[in-house]
């Protein structure tokens, strides 16, 4: 019976064998460059997330501090109807106090006159009983000014009421104020984590805030829909390269909204603060049909939004650390378009 001895690899089974090896080993290199890359498109993954998530908490400090001008309007007017009132009152006592200064010289006080002119004559001016001691004239003008006492007390009452909303609106701008804040100062922690060299091409090759670049569109605002559009749109383009300030409408910086609502004060339209009140201040269209000058708003709850520029692009203020600059119209999934 013959042997089975294993024989010895020849030179050519080596050398494959070496081949297969070198192959094997480069392949668990190869595939070691995903793996270590992966941690540094988490990175950028979150950091977009963050991005996001601040720049809705600023939309949310746009509406808030937007309410808070209102309340404070509101409450300036309440405090002036009440110096307006007091003033009245104060007129009217005046008035009845020289009635009673003659009555007492004619050789006494009329007793309705003299509770009037007390602390709080509301009581008795309640009971219909003295109504009988006074004459007609002055019974008119002691109603008038227990109306204008019932008027004062509701429009102290409606004071007090807007100034405490204001102090809600104020603690309400606050924290979306912290909230933007602790978002934005994790990304840039995240960021610079980053090598320099990923950190540097964060931004989309795309963008840019030079308009001389290829594909940008042309200087001529001449197809916008309206006067109105191509003066906003001419606008927006002179903001190019300001930075990214969220809560800010220029002129110096803007956050998204602000560009937009900035560009159109520019033409005198007032637009509202945010994005989300933006999209309703016109007609909506298509896409398809969209114009230099029309508002292009992003995800289903309008948190960013930006101005159409032609050539299938969109001026706009993306984020902390990037420009204002032109972009890609479908950087994001569009929610709306609306001619302003």
């Amino acid at each position: 019976m013959g042997s089975h001895r294993r024989l010895a690899p020849s030179g050519f089974a080596r050398g494959a064998g070496a081949a297969a090896g070198f192959v094997s080993l480069a392949a668990a290199v190869l595939g070691a460059v995903p793996a270590a890359a992966a941690p540094h498109d988490d990175t950028r993954a979150e950091v977009d997330r963050l991005y996001e998530e601040a720049e809705k908490a600023t939309e949310a400090y746009n509406k808030a501090e937007e309410r808070t001008d209102a309340l404070r309007r509101q409450v300036g007017t309440a405090q002036d109807a009440v110096a307006r009132q007091q003033e009245r009152i104060n007129t009217m006592r005046d008035a009845l106090g020289s009635l009673a200064g003659a009555q007492y010289r004619a050789g006494g006080l009329d007793p309705s006159l003299a509770l009037l002119l007390s602390a709080d004559p509301e009581d008795y001016l309640d009971k219909a009983s003295v109504l009988d001691r006074i004459s007609t004239h002055q019974a008119g003008e002691l109603r008038e000014l227990q109306q204008a006492m019932r008027d004062l007390a509701r429009d102290r009452a409606e004071a007090a009421r807007k100034l405490g909303e204001l102090e809600k609106a104020r603690k309400a701008v606050a924290a979306h104020k912290k909230t933007v804040e602790k978002k934005l100062a994790k990304a840039r922690r995240l960021l610079n984590t980053l090598p320099d060299d990923r950190r540097e091409a964060y931004g989309r090759a795309s963008r840019s805030d030079r308009s001389e670049l290829p594909g940008t569109p042309a200087a001529s605002a001449a197809s916008a829909a309206s006067a109105r559009a191509a003066a906003a749109f001419a606008a927006a383009r002179s903001a190019l390269g300001r930075p990214y300030i969220w809560g800010a409408n220029g002129p110096g910086g803007f956050d998204c909204s602000g560009l937009t609502q900035w560009s159109y004060a520019q033409a005198g339209v007032a637009l509202p603060r945010t994005s989300q009140e933006q999209r309703y201040a016109g007609r909506q269209i298509p896409l398809s049909e969209a114009r230099p000058g029309d508002l292009v708003a992003y995800r289903d709850d309008a948190s960013h939004i930006g101005m159409y520029a032609g050539n299938g692009q969109v001026i706009h203020a993306p984020y902390p650390g990037a420009p204002v600059r032109y972009d890609p119209v479908g950087m994001m999934p569009v929610s709306s378009v609306t001619r302003v």
